[in-house]
């Protein structure tokens, strides 16, 4: 039983690991902030604003101790949420471990390590996928060798049902990840053929559970049948133990809702008991997202009641008792059978292209991703797909839990940001330069040499002093950096522009628009800044923009506001739209817009986009941003019809449905 949790400072969150601990937690799940997922030092200019948004912050290894401070590591089981940088943040794990005078034959936990999603979903990934799989390689061998109850890799396929994927593509999807990683450990030469049993009893899974119950089981009924297949036949694993599909679950987050956030609590239950109730598909780790992720960073009594709501399955009712309620349904059995059947088809189709990094090179599984969520998000927009509160039984009471919406989520002190960066500062100055500049051209040379293991010039690296920013751009010289596919130019029209439906209203608007200002077609720039990499929601306006006649400039995640405006003032665009889920907004919102100005352009409104308070977004719209828009305003035509109107109104032309109704009188 775990809650995902971290941020600020490793100080402030070794106390919340403590105080979580205390309440019956039985594991540590860590969140890691994005400038130490991406390889970045706390100060580095990427790193503006996002240092203790979204999890801890670990440049070092005196980071490291803090973060574990008072908590015995040989005792403890932890999940790290980390995967470019994996290699990197489990070495600083175990040293650590060996400085409290640990076994480290005996530390158990997981590092996420599954660098396959971070491309098609999450957006951390920093080399490209061929470096990136031969790390996850040598963490599995060095792990299996050394570290022997630790789980090297984590495939996630939760990442992939919330970037899109249908529960045939998130099956199909992890089991070709999972195939690739295999064969690559098998070819490596690391690990001896007789203990490729052992490798594959270590691999565990990550999996999404959401709201649609039947169909959410009987997905982990088909998932535990294929990766028993898979292992058998493939790599000729004998032992059924070592087959045993292990998987934790993390409930959905795409389906909480800002709308009557209160909802989300029966949703999430829900969705706990699709991956609990059958004892045949039962996840052996639970972790449940707050009731007010949609709102902003829950707070620890937020956490706290997603704890309870595990404990009181597991401790008061009866339902962990019994064998499997489902054994004999003919329902389950024909659904679980429709879906293996589908994933099987969609595995041999990415196998046919040479496996998932062509797949994900040549931007395949990207768009299909990009696909299935227009289509989802369409369904819903049409009101196909009911939820409640958003766009049926909208009728609401007052909620007492969000009367003050500034107390009901969790604030990142600003200040903290400044503490770490003089740690930061701190922890260069005492260290010795000779042996971490000795470490790093280790760690370069044995990167260099194909058939050489990382993990050992890594160990020395943390050992050393080195950073985190230091250990990752070491591996930039030699590897070289990677952006992914963006899926947005291959994805299909996911509404119809019917005549007299919405979409076909803002078109005529997107046209009008552009010849009133004489101009080919309008063009929006869609920009991700800081190092947020969620970037469905970008996505989803680029493909609906573009659906509606604008012209879309996306390049994609990991901007810096510097890039964002060359880009605009090249593009000579119409509007920038800035998507922003880290926290990072009150910050690089507000640099985006002086840096416009700057360049001379007034005429070009900036939108906002993302999981913004209200307090938030008044004051980027008192700082100039002409809309804000968050989880709540779910019609993405709605939202592209506003930014026309924005467009107009920068341009001193007169609102659009005036302008239409004026036309239509003439």
């Amino acid at each position: 039983m775990r809650t995902y949790a971290g941020h600020s400072s490793a100080r402030e969150s070794n106390e919340l690991y403590r105080r979580n601990l205390a309440k019956g937690q039985t594991g540590l799940s860590v969140a890691f902030d994005l400038p130490t997922q991406t390889g970045y030092d706390s100060d580095h200019i990427l790193a503006r604003g996002e240092v203790g948004r979204v999890g801890v912050p670990v440049g070092h290894l005196g980071d490291m101790r803090t973060l574990f401070d008072g908590i015995p590591l040989e005792k403890t089981n932890t999940s790290m949420t980390i995967n470019a940088t994996a290699m990197w943040l489990l070495a600083l794990y175990q040293v650590v471990a060996e400085e409290q005078g640990a076994d480290i034959a005996a530390l158990t936990g997981t590092t996420q390590n599954d660098i396959v999603k971070e491309y098609l979903s999450r957006g951390t990934h920093v080399f490209p996928p061929g470096p990136s799989v031969r790390l996850t390689t040598d963490v599995i061998a060095y792990t299996v060798a050394h570290l022997p109850k630790w789980n090297p890799i984590n495939i996630c396929s939760y990442h992939l049902q919330e970037a899109g994927a249908t529960p045939v593509q998130e099956i199909a999807y992890a089991m070709c990840t999972a195939i690739s990683i295999l064969d690559a450990v098998r070819d490596s030469g690391q690990v001896a053929q007789e203990r490729m049993g052992d490798v594959v009893a270590r691999i565990s899974f990550f999996v999404n559970a959401g709201v649609r119950f039947v169909e959410e089981m009987c997905k982990m009924r088909a998932f535990g049948r294929l990766w028993d297949k898979v292992t058998q036949e493939r790599y000729g694993i004998a032992d059924a133990r070592q087959r045993r599909f292990r998987y934790g679950v993390q409930v959905n987050s795409l389906g909480l809702t800002e709308a009557q956030p209160e909802n989300n609590v029966q949703r999430i239950v829900m969705e706990m008991l699709a991956v609990t109730l059958s004892r045949d598909a039962r996840a052996r780790a639970v972790q449940l997202p707050a009731w007010n992720e949609a709102l902003g960073l829950p707070r620890p009594w937020d956490q706290q009641w997603s704890l309870r709501i595990q404990q009181v399955l597991a401790y008061e009712s009866d339902l962990l008792e019994y064998g499997d309620l489902f054994d004999g349904s003919h329902v389950v059995a024909a659904k679980t059978e429709e879906l293996l059947t589908g994933a099987e088809a969609e595995i041999a189709k990415v196998l046919e292209m040479g496996g998932v990094i062509p797949a994900v090179e040549s931007g395949y599984l990207k768009a299909q991703l990009v696909a299935s969520h227009a289509a989802r998000r369409a369904r819903i927009e049409a009101g196909e797909d009911k939820v409640v509160g958003v766009n049926c039984f909208e009728t609401t009471e007052p909620n007492p839990l969000t009367v003050d919406l500034d107390a009901a989520i969790q604030r990142v002190d600003p200040a903290s940001e400044q503490a770490v960066l003089a740690g930061l500062d701190a922890w260069r100055g005492q260290r010795d330069d000779a042996a971490v500049k000795s470490a790093l051209e280790r760690l370069k040379a044995d990167a260099a040499e194909e058939r050489v293991n990382l993990v050992e010039a890594t160990l020395a690296c943390a050992r050393a002093g080195v950073t985190t920013g230091e250990w990752s751009f070491a591996l930039r010289e030699v590897f070289g950096e990677y952006r992914a596919p963006t899926g947005v130019g291959g994805a299909p029209v996911a509404v119809a522009a019917e005549p007299g439906g919405e979409l076909a209203a803002v078109r005529e608007a997107v046209a009008a628009t552009a010849e009133e200002l004489g101009t080919g077609k309008l063009r929006m720039l869609v920009g991700k800044p800081g190092l947020d990499g969620h970037s469905n929601g970008a996505e989803q306006i680029a493909v609906r923009a573009r659906d509606a006649g604008f012209e879309v400039v996306y390049q994609g995640i990991r901007l810096t506001p510097e890039q964002i405006v060359a880009a605009a003032v090249a593009e000579d665009v119409h509007c920038v739209g800035l998507s922003i889920l880290s926290g990072a907004h009150a910050e690089l919102v507000p640099d985006v817009l002086k840096r416009l100005r700057r360049a001379g352009v007034e005429d070009v409104p900036v939108i906002a986009g993302g999981i913004i308070p209200a307090a938030d977004g008044e004051a980027l719209k008192a700082a100039g941003v002409a809309a804000v828009f968050t989880p709540k305003d779910f019609s993405i035509t709605t939202i592209i019809g506003r930014i026309v109107d924005e467009i107009r109104l920068a341009n001193r032309l007169q609102p659009w449905r005036s302008a239409a109704d004026t036309l239509s009188a003439r």
